[in-house]
Formats: structure tokens, sequence, C-alpha cells
């Protein structure tokens, strides 16, 4: 196993990922550099629009200090895809028998999202401990994921999907919570704009936060 924080030295103790929607290819580089400026070098690229995919591989090989990954990946078509551009972790809104298997066999670190806690156990029975809490702040937010922390002590946590910059301590503070996932220094305007300096100045931010209160998230490998 991998910790998604141990894939670059700079990466370690990092406790927000950006979750990034890219509309223009040619905007990934910038903004990239402005995130890892700003202290946040892990970046989801959300594979929901055509772009997404040029903007890993662009991302991948002009932005070294990054640790660039894929999210919304929801096929194994997705996930080598992903993969093919140089995505160096996955992240899934929810997760299939299919497409934890092309995960696994992936090579790189995944974190396979879920909801409730029938899930948390069945991807627990699969050996999985690390996962994607989504949405999080609509299936229970931060009470939600404490209850779980009493009878499903062994899982690890990114809650992901309506944190923001005031909710994401409240969060970090949760002992199965090892990183979040978050929008919020990622504004429409901002990137409308190409307001990379902006961009930057959130970022670093949401890297003051406090390192999370628990283990780390560690994304696991085939």
């Amino acid at each position: 196993m991998t910790s998604v924080f141990g894939l670059a030295p700079e990466a370690r103790g990092v406790p927000v990922v950006p979750v990034v929607v890219i509309e223009e290819a040619a905007d990934a580089v910038p903004l990239a550099r402005a995130l890892v400026a700003g202290g946040l070098p892990l970046i989801e690229v959300t594979l929901r629009t055509p772009a997404a995919l040029d903007a890993v591989r662009a991302v991948a090989a002009e932005v070294p200090e990054a640790v660039v990954g894929a999210g919304t990946v929801v096929s194994a078509a997705g996930v080598a895809d992903a993969v093919g551009a140089g995505a160096r972790f996955l992240v899934s809104p929810g997760w299939t028998e299919r497409l934890l298997g092309a995960m696994r066999e992936s090579g790189v670190p995944f974190l396979p999202g879920v909801s409730t806690a029938s899930e948390v156990v069945t991807l627990l029975e699969h050996g999985v401990r690390d996962m994607k809490f989504f949405p999080a702040e609509a299936a229970g937010g931060v009470p939600y994921l404490k209850s779980l922390a009493g009878p499903l002590p062994q899982a690890r946590f990114c809650p992901t999907g309506g944190v923001s910059l005031a909710s994401a301590p409240a969060y970090l503070a949760l002992p199965n919570v090892g990183c979040v996932g978050g929008t919020w220094m990622l504004p429409p305007d901002a990137l409308a704009a190409r307001d990379w300096a902006r961009i930057e100045a959130l970022a670093r931010g949401a890297a003051a936060l406090r390192a999370p209160a628990g283990t780390p998230v560690t994304l696991r490998e085939r």
C-alpha cells in the first residue's frame, strides 16, 4: 500500500485535495502551478469534461511538483484512460466489483467512493480500508463519519462533496479522516478570469488547515 501523502515528499501531510473541473486543457498547467505554489500539490482532475484527460496529461508532463490524479472514475475504460494519461492516483464517486477490480489492477493507488455503512463493510471485506466519503455533506457529514468511527475504526476517509473552508477543520479533527477534498479554492469566477494569483492565495489558506488528527489516508495498490 502507498499513501497518497507518500507519492511525493512535498505532498506528505497535505490536508486538502483540490477537486478540479477543467473546461480548457490550456488552463491545466497554470492552474496546477498556482495550486502547487499555494501548498496543495495533490490535484484531482475530474473526468467530467472532454478536456480532462488532456489536462491530466499536461500536468503530468509539465508540472513535476504536482501529484496529479483522476477523479469521477466510473468505469474500467476510465481507469485505463486515466492511467494512460499519467494519473498517479484514482478516485471514484462509488464502486462496483468490476470497477474495483480495474482500479486494483491499474497499479496506481485509488480511493473508491462510499456513502453507507454497508458499502464500508463490503470494502473492508475486500481488504480496502481507505475510501472517499461522497457526497459528504448530503450523506451525513461530520456526525455520520463520527458515528462510523466507533464500529468501524479501521476505515479511513477522504470526505468530498460540499466540504468548505469553514467545515473542513471539523472533518479533519475526526480520527477516521485523513484528508478532505474540496473546490472552494477554485471559485468559478476566478477560473473564468484565469486569476491564478487568487487561486494560489485561496490554496494557501486551505493548505494552512491543521494536519489531520487520524492516520493519513492510505491509497491501496493492486
